[in-house]
């Protein structure tokens, strides 16, 4: 988790200190639990929650010994505590510990998530109500198609990222667990009662079954729906990347007064925003191959996800955060040129009006094959001679016969492509 890719609210959900602070809840709501059960003394709570402490170094310094972080924050703790000290960490296994923290973690993580999502959704839909008709040029495979609006486009991003708002809420339910059901998930030396209480109270819910861990196909799935997220908005910035080509110029992400483009080249202004979420995608992504790899643990478990788990979860999250949150600021400042957006329209000598020519001629009688075999070849002459694709046809004698100058003229009107546009934004509830 680097802290040029981070925002502050996150980073701080991640530290060592809240991390310890995770633990020592998840310590002392245990007992509080067997104490509702009457197995430790209610005075001895009240005790562990006034003077349970730790110090950070004293804790790296047992650990230089025991090799054994659990084992060195509990003794870290001990040391703040009178006898009450006895009941620190009773009945329970390491995991126990660490899982239930994570859980409330990954919960706090969600919260952020979840209001960065609802936020980047909103930005969304306003630029679509903003540019819904906005008319531009469609392209597939990178090739002038037929006309659409800017605000289509946007329209679509909306839709997706609300599909990804709900994988979000489902996957973050998910992996909102906590289990405390000792060293085999048998619950041989702690009551299922812990489990219970010490997840509700923090806002987690309890395993139905684990081992002594929970099982990771819970956070394989978590990390697939942030790392999906994450191809989304690489999927947004480079299509806005694309967008800001020098040839194009249909929409230009922020440049700040004093920005630089390049050391070498002082004219350039170049989309290195979109540019650094593409790549950081890719990097939420291999998080993702990490955390399938960490499903497959032997037997009750091992340990091999823990390493890989101290590193993906916090930069995933913090990532995926400080993401939404400047794409987010990217496109609500996005500079839209619609002249530019008629202009290149208008540069391919009206060819992408090739399919409505082509439906008037079948609307006048002629079969698919025959009005296809008689639109192509003038298409292609319009490419290739960089001629006008109406005057081409109008000077085909096939199509003069059959169409007459207002049915030509029509089908060079965009507003035929774009007559849906109100029942498209209807549909997807952006417009009554």
């Amino acid at each position: 988790m680097l802290e040029r890719y981070s925002r502050k609210e996150m980073s701080s959900i991640w530290t060592e200190e809240n991390k310890f602070k995770a633990w020592l809840e998840v310590e002392i709501l245990s007992c509080e639990a067997w104490a509702e059960l009457g197995v430790i003394p209610k005075e001895d709570v009240t005790a562990l929650r006034a003077n349970a402490t730790f110090n950070i170094d004293r804790i790296y310094e047992i650990e230089q010994e025991t090799r054994h972080d659990v084992i060195a924050f509990t003794r870290a703790v001990s040391e703040s505590l009178g006898e009450e000290r006895k009941w620190v960490h009773y009945g329970l296994t390491s995991t126990d510990v660490v899982d239930t923290a994570l859980g409330y973690l990954l919960l706090q993580a969600n919260r952020i998530l979840e209001k960065d999502l609802e936020n980047f959704i909103a930005i969304l839909k306003d630029k679509a109500i903003a540019y819904k008709d906005t008319p531009m040029m469609g392209r597939t495979h990178g090739v002038h198609a037929e006309p659409t609006t800017f605000g289509l486009k946007m329209a679509l991003w909306h839709e997706e990222m609300k599909r990804n708002l709900e994988r979000f809420r489902r996957a973050a339910d998910e992996v909102q667990y906590g289990k405390i059901s000792g060293a085999v998930g048998t619950y041989a030396n702690i009551d299922p009662f812990i489990e219970e209480y010490v997840c509700g109270k923090l806002g987690t819910k309890p395993a139905p079954i684990s081992t002594q861990t929970l099982q990771r196909d819970r956070h394989a799935q978590y990390m697939a729906t942030l790392a999906l997220i994450a191809t989304s908005m690489d999927k947004f910035a480079t299509e806005i990347r694309a967008l800001q080509k020098s040839e194009f110029r249909e929409v230009e992400e922020p440049f700040a007064k004093g920005q630089k483009g390049s050391s070498a080249m002082p004219h350039k202004r170049n989309p290195i925003g979109c540019e650094n979420i593409s790549g950081l995608s890719r990097v939420i992504r291999g998080h993702m191959l990490s955390a399938y790899e960490n499903v497959p643990l032997w037997h009750e478990r091992d340990i091999s996800h823990s390493s890989v788990e101290r590193i993906i979860l916090p930069d995933a999250t913090a990532l995926l955060d400080y993401m939404l949150n400047r794409l987010g600021n990217i496109i609500k400042n996005l500079t839209v040129f619609p002249e530019n957006m008629k202009r290149n329209m208008q540069s391919t000598y009206g060819v992408p009006f090739s399919g409505r020519v082509m439906t008037k001629l079948i609307d006048k009688g002629a079969s698919r094959e025959q009005a296809y075999d008689t639109v192509q070849p003038n298409a292609m002459k319009a490419w290739e001679e960089q001629r006008q694709f109406r005057s081409i046809i109008e000077a085909d004698a096939t199509i003069s016969k059959t169409l007459t100058a207002e049915e030509i003229d029509d089908c060079f009107n965009p507003s035929w492509h774009l007559k849906h546009v109100d029942t498209i934004f209807r549909k997807l509830g952006l417009t009554e």
